[in-house]
């Protein structure tokens, strides 16, 4: 195992593990937002309690502000989770996609962009994301959630057309998912984890505690929320070769994560506090149909064919044989000799008649459907090479 190959599968293990953390904890605090029982019994400053069980024994919790000088001997915070997620998520892109000359981010197919380009555009991209997505919801996120909440997502959705415009379609999907991650954490850093310092000063110093601050930080944890399902998606979108391979495949993100966003927004209003919930019809179905919408999108998007160059004739295996020597055996044999992947990826090799005809629905798929192999297409297959392949396999893929 490489170096390279090494990071991979440690950045990626710890960034699975932080992210569980991260986001099962905000699935749990805002299930316990929406689930506490507020009664006239309780203290001034109390927001509301919950009893809940696990593991064996009954838990008492209760939301609550301090009284000035109130502070607790000990306080556990939530906040180093996101970190190590979203750490161990760049630190995957650059392995990934920034090292090895940019092979992974760059698709000359689709914008002949140079390494060093494409990877300041990348980084500046989560810089001036950041930036305007704040901007807009300090201005507008009190007075005029709605529009902010409008704004924002069609920010994303240009964000998504445009990536789609200068990387290869899976880096496109890649760093949509890295742009949202660091909204989520900018979210975190920037604007929670400053409120609860600025909340425990006043503790500390017997000041009254501002609740704007509570507000603001309870509002961007609500966003992270709901960008959690987008998100989740976009992290496994590199086994889907027919959503990011699409030549709409900002559009398919887009759809997806509007049903992801939905679904969440549903689950989270069925909670009308103290256990009480809404009628299952009135969040369930919406939810489905939200589910459906992201669904139906990937489903019916991912069905649009582009007009392709069609074979002159019929094809046999030689010529087929051929296209796929010149264009695919030097990372898929048994001793590649591309300069990136020094292993066969998936273990796919096409050394053989056998191995070729074996694998048939997956170049059909891959080579001629979708266009995502060759690999950024580094080895140039043509329109024109891609349908030969595509007449071969018609035909029965026979290897006579």
């Amino acid at each position: 195992m490489g170096l390279t190959e090494l990071l991979d599968v440690v950045f990626r293990w710890a960034h699975l593990i932080a992210g569980i953390m991260w986001i099962g904890n905000s699935m749990l605090f805002n299930w316990l937002d929406r689930n506490l029982e507020k009664g006239a019994s309780l203290p001034r400053l109390s927001q509301g309690k919950i009893f809940m069980v696990h593991s064996g024994a009954f838990y008492d919790v209760e939301k609550k502000l301090l009284e000035p000088g109130e502070m607790p001997a000990t306080l556990h915070w939530f906040k180093w989770q996101n970190f190590a997620t979203w750490a161990t998520g760049i630190s995957l892109m650059v392995v990934v996609y920034y090292l090895n000359g940019a092979a992974f981010l760059v698709d000359p197919s689709v914008r002949a962009l140079t390494p060093t380009v494409a990877i300041a555009i990348s980084v500046g991209a989560l810089v001036v994301a950041w930036l305007v997505y704040d901007l807009v919801w300090r201005l507008l996120g009190a007075r005029m959630p709605a529009l902010a909440a409008a704004l924002s997502f069609a920010a994303l959705c240009g964000a998504a057309w445009g990536f789609s415009q200068l990387f290869s379609g899976r880096a496109a999907y890649i760093e949509i998912g890295v742009l949202i991650g660091t909204v989520m954490t900018g979210n975190v850093w920037m604007v929670i984890v400053p409120s609860q310092r600025e909340l425990m000063a006043a503790t500390k110093e017997g000041r009254d505690q501002d609740p704007s601050f509570s507000i603001r930080a309870k509002q961007r944890s609500i966003h992270n929320n709901y960008l959690t399902y987008p998100l989740l998606f976009i992290m496994l979108s590199n086994h889907f070769p027919s959503a990011y391979g699409h030549q709409l495949n900002w559009l398919i993100l887009c759809v997806v994560m509007l049903g992801g966003a939905g679904v969440r927004h549903f689950m989270n209003v069925r909670y009308l506090g103290a256990g009480a919930e809404l009628p299952r019809a009135r969040w369930l179905l919406p939810a489905a149909v939200a589910a459906a919408v992201g669904i139906g999108g990937l489903v019916g998007l991912t069905r649009v064919s582009a007009t392709r160059v069609q074979a002159s004739g019929p094809v046999g295996f030689a010529r087929a044989q051929e296209i796929i020597v010149k264009r695919c055996a030097s990372c898929h044999a048994a001793v590649p000799t591309d300069d990136v992947f020094k292993v066969a990826p998936n273990n796919v090799v096409f050394d053989s008649a056998a191995q070729i005809q074996a694998m048939a629905p997956r170049i059909l798929e891959r080579a001629v459907k979708t266009s995502t192999m060759p690999f950024v297409n580094k080895t140039q297959m043509t329109e024109a090479e891609r349908a030969e392949l595509g007449a071969w396999i018609a035909a029965g893929a026979r290897l006579e």
